[in-house]
């Protein structure tokens, strides 16, 4: 029997068989769901994402790979697309929903249809994508995927004078590297990033032969003796603000630089980093603050 899971769903919640084969492209090492064959699966349990066509596009992924009648459970929360997956069930073709409410989620369970509806057209449209506004590759799911993110845009107006071998921390689909790959003293870049699908996006649109790019957590990824590290970290997990992510990411970008590296990075403005950079670095420098952001620059 090859059960598999999606995510992380609350086993307070629902069951999932011991050993399920984790598919999430959050989980480092991890298969993901488009790489599975067709009728592949005997089960699924998924978490399903917040955003409506990245949630669809998991659904018709894990329909795809399910055999005919294999059971689907998919939890949400009711504010977080939970109360529209009943429909996008039947949407596919799935008969007898049966749906439940629990701790502020939606629960639902079905089987996989023998004729399945509008799969392929959903697999597309949540797939991977050339984004005009970006002007590279990105997928629905991945942080802002068609846009540049304007804190990033910031960002980028700072990142000259850099030099030696460095790294992207946090990288989404590599649009702080193409100018961090544009200075011709710049050796070596490492891009990581813990979501797979922003990899597999920066390996497509970053071709520069002195770019390295991982699907790694940055929290455990270990880097040394770096010249640079440019960044701007995170600050939500799972959905809810958690600023001691952007502290941490801060801390292991002092571990991964030598001594008299820099860090360059970009926090909304609200953010209290100001300690945790004094407390890593030796000099710390606000270059710029306005537009709801600040960019420093930290030297060890």
């Amino acid at each position: 029997m090859t059960a598999a899971v999606y995510g992380a769903p609350s086993p307070e919640l629902v069951d999932t068989v011991p050993g399920a084969l984790q598919v999430s492209p959050l989980v480092p090492g991890a298969p993901t769901l488009d790489t599975l064959a067709d009728g592949s699966l005997d089960g699924i349990v998924i978490a399903a994402p917040p955003g409506a066509v990245e949630r669809r596009f998991v659904l018709a992924q894990a329909l795809r790979t399910l055999k005919s009648e294999a059971p689907l459970t998919v939890l949400a929360p009711n504010k977080l697309g939970g109360q529209r997956l009943r429909a996008e069930l039947e949407a596919f073709g799935c008969e007898a929903v049966d749906e439940a409410s629990r701790r502020h989620q939606r629960i639902c369970h079905a089987r996989r249809p023998d004729a399945p509806v509008g799969l392929a057209e959903t697999i597309a449209a949540g797939g991977p994508q050339l984004a005009p506004q970006l002007g590279l590759w990105s997928q629905p799911g991945v942080f802002s995927w068609d846009r540049p993110d304007p804190g990033s845009i910031r960002l980028a107006g700072f990142l000259s004078g850099l030099y030696g071998e460095g790294a992207d921390l946090g990288c989404g689909v590599g649009y702080l590297a193409q100018t961090v790959l544009a200075a011709a003293k710049v050796r070596r870049l490492t891009l990581v990033d813990i979501d797979g699908r922003a990899v597999q996006a920066a390996r497509r649109n970053i071709t520069d032969p002195r770019a390295t790019c991982l699907h790694a957590d940055v929290r455990t990824l270990e880097l040394s003796g770096l010249d640079f590290v440019v960044m701007n970290p995170p600050f939500h997990e799972d959905g809810a603000e958690d600023s001691d992510l952007g502290r941490t990411f801060i801390r292991r970008a002092a571990a991964s630089l030598r001594r008299g590296g820099v860090c360059r990075m970009v926090a909304n403005i609200g953010l209290a980093y100001d300690a945790v950079l004094a407390e890593r670095f030796r000099e710390v420098v606000r270059l710029d603050q306005g537009g709801g952001y600040k960019v420093y620059e930290a030297k060890k």
